[in-house]
């Protein structure tokens, strides 16, 4: 879970009564399947709370427009049809009276086509995400949850958003997953199937789907567990929870984000959590019941822990000890304990944390792929952040030992159309042929670039440097890069733009990084190739589909 460096604390306050201070009060009966909420990022965050039946439903912080609202977000009344829901607000009676009900959010005839929402990228309807989590395939379907502020586009009320999709390419956004409740909010962490029961959850031949969070507090973080027994779509909180609560053992807040899976040879689960300094790891047999094991130094937030074949070998294996900036360590696993033989390594750099893979992949599927949060903002937009493209990692064998490779996954091909291919061109050339990409908006090219009088060369959208390789200093876009082969004049990029982001994947995935794109203000150059006597030895234009159609 990404800890902003001003964050705000939620106070979940379940047990308001009718005597509060200033409290604003509205009542209504449910008879659509939304409330609507007018937001203004200039008002100060109050507390709004939902009560039915003299019970405390929701509470959450909300920015309520006084006036005219900058967007709105929506709160999901469909389970409370009929039933007469009471609204509080601190002060705010114009922002109370804004509120309205409809069986559409406000602004669903523009949804997905609003102006600076990513076409190839996914993001939510309304609202802030930030880390993936609990990613898992179950069933033929793929489930992202994330990070999520439902009510506002800032970081603010941490829950699990949740959004399914047969192909990781198309994506339904779902009801959140979980809310924040008298313990606290939810923060990251992951899900697994319990397919030999060991947690007792199971009905029948249904296995749960269970998922492991941490609940923040301004004093604390513990580690706690929930389940489903319906594909994800509704969850029951463990009524033991916390599971771990490891503050007084490290003196630090800091213990979040447990990443849980199921350690095979030993037949017992294994828990990495991020404590400290580093990451942790825990066993349990049963999920309920966890034993601390070792301690790795190095790390901080949102672990991640797997085996991967070098070079497609799977008689050759290693693990990989991955952390929310990129980093990571190659080296063995007994089940206990991860020993570093190598490392800390970097694949990948720019817009990307607190990126995690899928567990539970289909039936003959090894692939071990990965999704990112992309630190991206949507100007002017009721939403913020995205998801980066979903790309398989790999270990292949390099002169410096094995290391991750990173490409887009091949489900991704669907969406692009070639629309042009050229090969032996100078910059100027390549310019020209760059003109005929149909819309600036998204598309996606590959090229192969060679230098020879130039150390240093690239290309621009609109000012932007998208591709800046200075081969003098070995800087690939401003970060370290040295290609595999030494004295290699070459550089390949496969360039992915979408409305607001930009994903470069170099030499066959052996680097990566993602910006988000800044035009310079008043530059209409558009693309262009720079560079002293460059030669663009390959060029291949794309047009691109939107997920949204």
């Amino acid at each position: 879970m990404t800890l902003p460096l001003q964050r705000s604390v939620l106070l979940v306050l379940f047990m308001l009564t009718s005597s509060t201070i200033h409290a604003q009060t509205r009542s209504l009966t449910v008879t659509k399947r939304y409330l609507n909420l007018p937001v203004s990022q200039s008002q100060p965050r109050t507390a709004l709370q939902l009560e039915t039946s003299g019970r405390a439903k929701q509470s959450f912080n909300i920015r309520l427009a006084r006036g005219k609202p900058d967007y709105w977000v929506f709160y999901d009344v469909s389970g409370l049809a009929g039933k007469t829901l009471k609204i509080r607000s601190d002060s705010n009676p114009e922002g109370l009276n804004q509120i309205y009900q409809d069986d559409q959010i406000h602004g669903q005839d523009s949804l997905y086509r609003e102006k600076n929402r990513p076409q190839y990228h996914f993001t939510t309807r309304r609202g802030w995400i930030n880390d993936p989590n609990g990613m898992i395939f179950y069933e033929g379907e793929y489930h992202l949850f994330y990070q999520h502020n439902p009510y506002e586009r800032e970081w603010e009320n941490m829950s699990w958003g949740h959004a399914v999709s047969k192909d990781m390419v198309h994506w339904e956004e779902l009801p959140t997953a979980l809310q924040p409740d008298e313990m606290g909010t939810m923060f990251s962490g992951s899900t697994v199937i319990d397919y030999e029961n060991t947690a007792g959850f199971n009905r029948g031949n249904q296995p749960a789907m269970i998922a492991f969070f941490t609940v923040d507090t301004p004093e604390k973080q513990v580690q706690c567990m929930a389940y489903s027994l319906d594909k994800g779509r509704t969850w029951t909180k463990y009524d033991k929870n916390p599971l771990i609560d490891s503050k007084v053992k490290w003196n630090s807040k800091d213990t979040r984000d447990p990443r849980v899976f199921w350690y095979k040879p030993g037949r017992h689960w294994v828990m990495v959590l991020n404590e400290r300094d580093g990451h942790s790891i825990y066993t349990s047999s049963n999920l309920k019941q966890w034993t601390f094991e070792s301690h790795l130094t190095g790390f901080w937030e949102c672990p991640d822990l797997f085996e991967l074949p070098i070079d497609g070998d799977r008689n050759r294996t290693k693990w990989v000890m991955y952390g929310a900036s990129t980093t990571y360590m190659i080296g063995t696993f007994d089940g206990k304990k991860f020993t570093p033989e190598s490392g800390k390594h970097s694949y990948t750099h720019g817009t990307i944390y607190a990126a995690q893979t899928f567990a539970n992949m289909p039936a003959g599927d090894p692939r071990r792929i990965q999704i990112g949060w992309g630190r991206v903002q949507q100007p002017g937009m009721p939403f913020n952040g995205m998801m980066l493209l979903p790309t398989e990692l790999q270990l292949r064998t390099t002169r410096n030992g094995p290391r991750l490779f990173s490409l887009p996954v091949k489900e991704t091909r669907q969406l692009f159309t070639p629309a042009g291919h050229w090969s032996s061109l100078n910059e100027m050339e390549a310019t020209e042929k760059l003109k005929s990409i149909q819309s600036l908006d998204r598309f996606r090219f590959t090229t192969t670039l060679r230098l020879s009088h130039a150390t240093s060369a690239g290309i621009s959208l609109a000012g932007q440097k998208i591709l800046d390789y200075d081969l003098n200093f070995n800087l690939l876009n401003g970060a370290f890069y040295s290609p595999e082969e030494m004295t290699s004049m070459e550089i390949t990029a496969d360039i992915f733009v979408d409305r607001t982001s930009i994903e470069v994947f170099v030499n066959g995935g052996h680097y990566s990084y993602s910006l988000e794109r800044k035009p310079e203000s008043g530059n209409q150059k558009g693309l262009e190739f720079w560079g002293n006597r460059i030669e663009v030895k390959d060029l291949t234009l794309y047009n691109v589909k939107s997920i949204w159609n």
